[in-house]
């Protein structure tokens, strides 16, 4: 068994082409999407964070409105660039979200991507310390987040407070216990993803990593969560890891998916820089749900991972969206064994 849900990176344009052709677009289909992959059998709706974009952005209200609209569903996030984040107010919308949904959260965070802007956190008021990079900024921010999420009082209660406090040392509220397990770090390096199973986060890879070794993505991520799930068994954690890969993956069940699909996507995969690394760009696979199980029976990164995220072509509408997560489940996964 495998939990499959979807990603969706939110984008909206004014094109006459486009299903969301606005803000207010973009954050209502999503919803409407998430409310319509629980009812197809999808475990999971998480959602891509980029600043400075026609893309979705501030992802606690979403996640709050998805978790008020859904029953089962996992809801989460991949990922939150943690060199924007406040880890204090940060505490209270994840929490929010969280008891909204039932502790349903799943949150993934991370150093981020590549940037609309140069140095957008600045103005958002961050910076590094001295001697340090945007990078260990990002890290130092989820650290925080970490230590807080064990809800352990750190704050001086005032003596004449408006309200009664309780005793000891006060800690941010609200506090949703359980939430710590569920935090993922999305990792671009073996180093990064050894690093977040020290913590005890569990491991979101998504369709590009850093490349290593030359080898495709799916062997290069293969040989990241082995090394992963290493570093977690020698930390001694209690509890299992969860490990999350992201792939673009289309059925193509009539002629609009071959329109879309059927030809010019790339088959394998392209190489790049991105933030002045070499990185690998896993390839697209569309094609008749018998191929497609072949095909896929052979990426050895899916097979190591417990969760699949669908990338899903948003502003194609919810309809179609919802067809095309529903003919993996029903047409595709049963033949893995995922289903």
């Amino acid at each position: 068994m495998k939990k499959i849900g979807f990603l969706s990176f939110g984008h909206w344009s004014p094109s006459p082409q486009s299903g969301t052709r606005s803000a207010a677009d973009v954050l209502l289909q999503s919803i409407d999407l998430a409310v319509a992959a629980e009812e197809v059998g999808a475990d999971g709706a998480y959602f891509r964070v980029h600043h400075f974009a026609q893309q979705l952005s501030s992802p606690f209200p979403l996640l709050a409105a998805v978790g008020a609209r859904t029953k089962r569903i996992e809801i989460g996030t991949g990922v939150i660039d943690m060199r924007y984040e406040n880890p204090f107010y940060m505490i209270e919308d994840a929490g929010s979200a969280d008891l909204i949904s039932g502790g349903r959260l799943q949150l993934g965070i991370s150093r981020g991507s590549p940037e609309q802007v140069i140095d957008g956190w600045r103005h958002f008021g961050y910076a590094p310390a001295e001697g340090e990079t945007d990078q260990d900024m990002a890290r130092d921010h989820a650290l925080t987040f970490l230590n807080l999420l064990d809800g352990k009082g750190f704050a001086k209660p005032n003596p004449r407070p408006m309200f009664p406090n309780p005793p000891g040392l006060l800690r941010l509220e609200p506090h949703s216990a359980g939430l710590k397990d569920r935090i993922w770090w999305g990792a671009a390096s073996d180093a990064t993803a050894e690093w977040a199973a020290t913590l005890g986060m569990n491991l979101q890879s998504s369709t590009l990593k850093v490349d290593e070794s030359g080898e495709p993505l799916h062997i290069q991520q293969a040989k990241q969560i082995r090394k992963y799930r290493a570093a977690w068994k020698e930390a001694g954690h209690s509890r299992a890891p969860r490990v999350s890969v992201s792939r673009s993956i289309f059925a193509l069940m009539n002629d609009t998916d071959r329109m879309y699909f059927g030809t010019g996507r790339p088959e394998q995969d392209q190489i790049g820089q991105i933030d002045n690394f070499r990185a690998v760009f896993g390839r697209s696979y569309a094609a008749e749900p018998d191929k497609l199980i072949d095909q896929l029976r052979q990426d050895e990164a899916i097979a190591e991972a417990d969760t699949l995220l669908l990338t899903v072509p948003n502003q194609l509408g919810v309809d179609y969206n919802a067809h095309v997560i529903e003919a993996i489940l029903k047409h595709v996964a049963p033949g893995l064994g995922w289903r």
